[in-house]
């Protein structure tokens, strides 16, 4: 399953530098000036994951296949932007398609980098940014509510659909974000967010930019950011954007050995693909062969037939049964067959709940 995490902010936050780091991939360009990134630009990443790299010593595969991460740059926004300002509205209609936003905030002070507001204040920035993101939704329901006050004339279930739209333009014209939506377990509104995909009911992940001086303490921009997350209920991640580009490039002993001297156990990549997990309810299961070693990612409490459907459609339509072992009996017994002389493998049915880490291989028949 596609996961996409879109990283905004204003311009000249780290966005591309942070995106360059990212994707170990030089390929969005940095610049001192605003707009420098006119095209969404778009990267696979692997998900850090050190349990396949144990699963391979022992299988000794082909290859190795991580789940993957795609993380769309997309160009810095500015107040008005819902209006069409700066770049305005084409780059709001790339965050739709993101599950998660990474939402970078300056929190650092150089007066070589130019800051579009002339001033680093991290709370304005997010104000800033999300006001843009409630303003654009409050424009694309505004036109669902002219469509659904035509079709409630003689619809019933258009009449209770305009009710709870309208209760939620209320809410956002309050500059509150769709997320704080009292009624969000309410059926219309619902299927309202399947088709519009609120901009402001989206995951959020500030990513906290700082200098070097600041990765192994929090300064007061940092302070301000974690207080801000804390009340709205987001995580915060701290990275230095160029410290993680000078990872690039890095084996990984170097790049351990380089954030140890930094004062830091883990790289912005890692914490940024863990955080984004965790958000979204994602889990990891393997298939470890002698062709690859792989990993899948899935629901948190998927079923195994559903958690087959990853590999394939058909896996899912005719499963008859998964053989399973859990990642560390698998390691434990030195492998499947160990683990089956063991009697650590087990047979599970349509209802099993798939666990994090399960090494699986499925029985089907279409």
């Amino acid at each position: 399953m596609g996961v996409r995490v879109g990283i905004v902010g204003l311009p000249n936050v780290g966005k591309s530098t942070t995106f360059n780091a990212l994707t170990k991939a030089q390929n969005a360009e940095s610049a001192n000036y605003p707009f420098c990134t006119i095209e969404p630009n778009k990267a696979v990443v692997p998900v850090p994951d050190p349990r396949l790299a144990e699963l391979a010593k022992i299988v000794n595969p082909k290859k190795i296949q991580y789940s993957t991460i795609d993380f769309v740059d997309i160009a810095g926004l500015v107040k008005g932007a819902s209006k069409g300002e700066g770049l305005g509205n084409k780059f709001l209609s790339n965050i739709r398609e993101v599950e998660v936003i990474l939402h970078m905030v300056r929190c650092f002070d150089d007066e070589n980098i130019t800051h579009v507001e002339d001033s680093i204040n991290p709370l304005r920035d997010i104000e800033i940014i999300e006001s843009e993101l409630i303003f654009a939704d409050i424009e694309q329901l505004e036109k669902k509510i002219e469509k659904l006050d035509r079709q409630a004339k003689s619809d019933k279930n258009a009449r209770k659909s305009l009710e709870i739209a309208q209760e939620l333009l209320a809410h956002l014209n309050e500059i509150k974000p769709v997320s704080s939506f009292e009624k969000k377990d309410n059926s219309d509104f619902i299927e309202l967010d399947k088709e519009l995909r609120f901009l402001s009911n989206k995951e959020i992940i500030y990513g906290a930019n700082v200098d070097e001086d600041n990765l192994d303490k929090d300064n007061e921009y940092v302070k301000q950011v974690k207080e801000y997350a804390k009340k709205v209920g987001a995580e915060v991640v701290k990275l230095c954007a160029k410290v993680e580009e000078e990872l690039v490039g890095l084996d990984e002993d170097e790049a351990k050995e380089f954030l140890q001297e930094l004062g830091v156990k883990e790289s912005g990549l890692n914490k940024i693909i863990r955080v984004a997990f965790e958000k979204l309810g994602l889990i990891s299961y393997f298939t470890a062969g002698v062709v690859e070693v792989r990993a899948w990612t899935i629901k948190n409490g998927w079923k195994a037939p559903k958690a087959a459907s990853v590999i394939h459609n058909d896996f899912e339509k005719g499963f008859i049964r998964a053989e399973v072992i859990s990642y560390e009996d698998f390691i434990a017994c030195n492998g499947e067959i160990g683990a089956k002389e063991a009697g650590k493998m087990r047979l599970e049915g349509k209802d099993y709940i798939v666990q994090d880490g399960d090494i699986m291989h499925f029985r089907f028949n279409v």
